[in-house]
């Protein structure tokens, strides 16, 4: 804590003299002004405020907003082309980072000067421009970490590339909580408030707060077990305890899933880490299973001429695995028609092949059963009458 507070010291003492005397030497300017023949006029007050200082307080205002622009398009616009000529984007990504923060810093400086040239700037209103000051720095420590996602992300394939972007997730988010944190105790202590107490004081009802804080601890474990089982990545169809969609992001509290409905599912990562994960992108091959059935006008040698056919158009198409199950039987007599078994699996888990290859399956199984003389069956009942009534 000690090292916070030297740096907010830092920080406030840079709001303080930011000027460099500036306003003492606008101040001194304003003096003819007051003694001129127009003096009169110009000492009238508004508020308490001298006509000749709020004017000016508005001009340096505006001319600092005038700088702030034209700061971001020559000498932000002049660092990102040149940026453009490096070999690594980083500069690139971290320069656009610093463009908000930094313009949002004009206005921190704008307002310094607009306060203390109309004799305004209080307690108070310093410590809003200071908390004001350290929102922007810490913004802007934000922005970097964000511009070096990927920087992170390389980091973390070195330990595992598989998990590289859930890793690298986790731990920039990680990262984000403690620069915000250490955000929030500066930005505390500027109002007064002893951040170390209120640490302390946190101690007296740490029980309380394990209690309340149950759920996210058990969240963070459970996505800290996601990561470590290396049971879901993102980019993946899965299906959680009947959520089922695409993962979008393994979070430090919740997992997304985008369905295929396109709403997205928040699953908290306690109850990911305890159901049961069925993943269908890690299934390499998809299943085709089906009945046919034919008519009962169909002869045993129709029936075998047409299951064997079936059999060896599966074994010679390029879509269906080779070396997984591969049945074709005559399964049952049906109410209404034979029942010709089919068990099989495609080469792909592609969704969109996988509907290819069973189109193309079903058009060759109608063309066999056609060439074959024999024809689909569809639910019928035949009413045989033994005798009509004599008349």
């Amino acid at each position: 804590m000690a090292n916070i507070d030297q740096n907010i010291t830092q920080v406030v003492n840079v709001i303080d003299s930011v000027d460099l005397g500036l306003a003492n030497k606008i101040q001194e300017l304003l003096n003819p002004i007051y003694t001129s023949r127009y003096g009169e006029f110009f000492q009238q007050t508004f508020f308490g405020i001298p006509l000749a200082n709020l004017i000016f307080a508005f001009l340096v205002f505006l001319f600092i907003l005038v700088l702030r622009h034209l700061f971001t398009y020559i000498v932000i616009a002049f660092l990102q082309e040149f940026a453009k000529r490096s070999k690594t984007y980083y500069d690139d990504r971290i320069i656009s980072a610093l463009k908000a923060p930094i313009r949002f810093s004009f206005i921190i400086v704008a307002l310094h000067f607009f306060f203390l040239l109309i004799f305004k700037e209080t307690t108070f209103v310093k410590n809003i421009l200071n908390s004001m000051m350290l929102y922007a720095l810490f913004w802007a420590i934000l922005s970097i970490a964000e511009a070096l996602r990927e920087l992170i992300y390389n980091a973390a394939a070195k330990f595992n590339d598989d998990l590289s972007k859930e890793m690298g997730g986790f731990v920039l988010t990680l990262v984000k909580i403690i620069i915000g944190g250490i955000g929030l105790a500066s930005i505390l202590q500027v109002w007064g408030v002893n951040v170390t107490a209120l640490i302390a004081s946190l101690g007296l009802g740490g029980l309380a707060f394990a209690l309340a804080a149950k759920d996210t601890a058990s969240n963070l474990f459970g996505s800290l077990a996601l990561l470590l089982d290396r049971s879901i990545r993102i980019g993946e169809w899965v299906k959680v305890g009947g959520v089922e969609g695409v993962v979008e992001d393994v979070g430090m509290r919740t997992t997304k899933i985008r369905s295929f409905g396109k709403s997205l599912i928040t699953v908290p990562n306690s109850i990911v880490a305890n159901s049961p994960i069925e993943n269908f992108s890690r299934r390499g091959i998809r299943r085709i299973k089906m009945h046919i059935g034919l008519t009962y006008a169909t002869s045993a040698d129709q029936v075998i001429e047409i299951k064997n056919r079936i059999e060896q158009m599966l074994r010679e198409h390029e879509g269906i695995s080779q070396k997984d199950s591969l049945m074709v039987y005559f399964d049952s007599f049906g109410d209404s028609s034979l029942n010709i078994f089919i068990y099989t699996f495609t080469s792909t888990a592609n969704w969109a092949k996988y509907l290819d290859v069973r189109e193309d399956i079903h058009i060759k199984i109608m063309k066999i059963v056609q060439e074959c003389g024999s024809d689909f069956a569809f639910p019928s009942q035949s009413i045989y009458i033994e005798s009509m009534p004599e008349k």
